[in-house]
């Protein structure tokens, strides 16, 4: 949820994160992962953008991630195969704030290591970054409350009122919903609703989008829960009539663990 509103915010505001990003208003076209891949790509925090000169790679990250260093090397030489003329930015942006050394160490990785393959890309951890930064900006307001600020709530308090004065109603609801799900990482959902406008938030394309994914999970889940219970029905049905658990294991594709497993249950609510 946290990774796709990102994505969805560096998509719809291309110039603010190229004028954060690169230092200069570059015009930044999306570009789809799939031009990269040569194996499937982890595409929930990845956002790819080009101009002429060059690729932005941006990786939003909510936890760290060991895979990290690999990931940018392994997307740099896949960018530098399909544009070798082009110079590739790449960054990774962590929204939480992580205290454990092991994770600390993790946030301030910025190179991979491979014998003699050394390569590097820049880090930011929004919670130490000025919250100047991302004022000025529609597509960058919503991280303002992750940043180097002392109270988050009077942050979001001047966030809200930011985006009270965006005149395209459009731009408005979904930059204050996006805010309200960032907000979450860290403040309590109470003082997130009081402070945004929650009938501003339904109306956002990003807040239906999150409700649509958040049913469609719940569509596969009951999908995946018919096929499990048909499959146990198959395998009590087939044991019933004699079957060896051999068979059985040809016929569902099942471990011969999972089968007495089943068969112990089944036998279990018979003795009931």
């Amino acid at each position: 949820m946290f990774d796709n509103t990102c994505k969805f915010l560096a998509e719809n505001f291309p110039d603010d994160f190229a004028t954060w990003l690169l230092g200069k208003p570059v015009t930044l076209t999306k570009l789809s992962p799939k031009e990269l891949s040569l194996e499937p790509i982890r595409a929930d925090s990845l956002i790819l953008m080009q101009s002429e000169e060059l690729i932005l790679h941006i990786e939003f990250q909510t936890l760290p991630d060991e895979e990290i260093p690999f990931r940018m090397a392994d997307y740099r030489l896949r960018g530098y195969r399909l544009y070798p003329d082009k110079l590739m930015y790449q960054i990774v942006i962590y929204l939480k704030k992580v205290t454990s050394k092991k994770d600390l160490k993790l946030v301030k990785t910025n190179k991979f290591k491979l014998e003699n393959t050394t390569h590097r890309f820049q880090v930011i951890r929004l919670w130490e970054q000025p919250t100047d930064l991302f004022m000025n900006n529609p597509g960058l307001l919503p991280f303002a409350v992750l940043s180097n600020t002392s109270n988050k709530n009077s942050t979001l308090q001047e966030v809200a009122a930011q985006i009270n004065n965006i005149s395209n109603r459009r731009i408005q609801d979904n930059v204050t919903a996006s805010a309200a799900i960032l907000a979450g990482l860290i403040l309590d959902q109470a003082v997130v609703q009081n402070l945004l406008r929650r009938d501003v938030m339904r109306e956002s394309v990003i807040y239906q989008s999150i409700l649509e994914e958040g049913r469609e999970e719940g569509r596969e889940e009951g999908r995946e829960e018919g096929r499990e219970e048909k499959t146990r029905q198959i395998v009590v049905n087939l044991l019933k009539e004699g079957a060896s658990i051999d068979l059985v294991v040809k016929a569902t594709g099942l471990t011969v663990e999972q089968i007495q497993q089943i068969q112990a249950s089944q036998q279990e609510n018979q003795q009931e």
